[in-house]
């Protein structure tokens, strides 16, 4: 995959185009993110126990990493990246402002 766990990205399409947020967890083997504050849906949740609260609880659901685009921290752009490097030393670099993500 493209992007990373706690990496920065932009979403490219969809209901919640534009909208940034860090990757809270990813599933490389189906392709899917969770970002922080996008794709939020409601789920009703009924109380199991005693002192369990239940009620109308927002959670974040996964969307496909090919539409989002990692940011850059240094410009703030989103870029694609470029891989610099060999063997353990590999490093991700931005294509625009050439800095060390």
């Amino acid at each position: 995959m493209h992007v990373r766990k706690n990496d920065t990205v932009v979403v490219l399409t969809g209901g919640d185009k534009g909208k940034t947020g860090k990757i809270l967890s990813a599933d490389p083997k189906d392709g899917k993110l969770i970002v922080e504050g996008v794709s939020v849906h409601k789920r009703h949740k009924k109380p199991r126990k005693q002192g369990d609260p239940g009620g109308i609880i927002k959670i974040e659901t996964p969307i496909y990493a090919c539409k989002v685009m990692r940011v850059c921290p240094k410009c703030n752009k989103p870029t694609r990246h470029a891989v610099k490097g060999t063997g353990k030393d590999k490093v991700r670099v931005c294509k625009k402002c050439s800095a060390e993500i």
